[in-house]
């Protein structure tokens, strides 16, 4: 488990118990910064300008039948594309729906790592396994234990921390430097602590989609939490036995990105 393996305060260890890096963002949230654009020289009179071409939206691959995964998931080395600068990722879940504005120039090795999984729907119904009330919710664990088990060991090295970790932030969770895979969390409140210990925050929940993020199941709180290596060997069918009022994703799936 990414933040239960950390070993620091008390703070810290809530933090990292499930492998996240939750940072609070203020009251009022910063819009992510716009692509930088390049003025090009105008052209001659005589030669008219060159149409205009937009690169084709992003988009994900076909949602599998229920019960089943994409096997491209089974072969972590392979799902390393690039992101688009900005994207959006779209949640379907138990609460209602919400959006997510990711910033590649924030966090980018984090960006294209999320990227790559929404694609190929990895989230798809997966719980929101840890809800800390006033801290984060987390959730990225593979409701397929042959899925967790490919990705258990995919680290990707960590970014420079760009922004803080305000309310409604998203950021990987970790095991400590450089063990970033597949989980993440959404910061619930302020956790600028977060920051000085490597948490880089990628994106941001979109408008008043906290208000979804804030209703996840809190009752099972930090103390009766599901525990993440029995949740990554047996999968679903764990949760459901001992964690039946957890809420889950339905699917996630990007909407579009440039």
């Amino acid at each position: 488990m990414k933040l239960e393996k950390l070993s620091v305060s008390l703070v810290v260890v809530g933090l990292l118990l499930c492998g996240c890096k939750p940072k609070e963002q203020p009251s009022e949230t910063p819009a992510p910064p716009s692509a930088k654009t390049e003025t090009p020289a105008p052209a001659p009179a005589e030669t008219p300008a060159p149409a205009k071409t937009e690169a084709p939206a992003a988009k994900s691959e076909p949602a599998p039948p229920p019960g089943a995964f994409d096997h491209a998931l089974l072969r972590p080395s392979r799902l390393t594309e690039k992101a688009p600068d900005i994207y959006h990722v779209k949640f379907e879940t138990t609460r209602g729906d919400f959006t997510l504005t990711v910033t590649r120039a924030w966090a980018p090795l984090g960006a294209d790592r999320f990227y790559n999984l929404v694609k190929h729907h990895f989230y798809d119904n997966a719980a929101f396994f840890r809800v800390a009330p006033g801290f984060v919710v987390q959730f990225g664990i593979s409701a397929h234990p042959e899925v967790s088990a490919a990705w258990k060991n995919a680290d990707i090295k960590d970014d420079p921390v760009s922004q803080s970790n305000k309310r409604g932030y998203l950021t990987f969770a970790t095991a400590g430097p450089n063990t970033r895979t597949t989980q993440v969390f959404i910061n619930l409140k302020d956790n600028a602590r977060l920051d000085s210990m490597g948490f880089a925050p990628f994106g941001v929940v979109d408008g008043m989609g906290m208000n979804v993020v804030e209703m996840m199941y809190e009752g099972y709180g930090d103390a009766d939490a599901p525990n993440q290596d029995s949740l990554e060997k047996l999968g679903d069918k764990y949760l459901k036995q001992g964690w039946p009022k957890l809420d889950y994703i339905k699917t996630a799936s990007i909407v579009s990105g440039q």
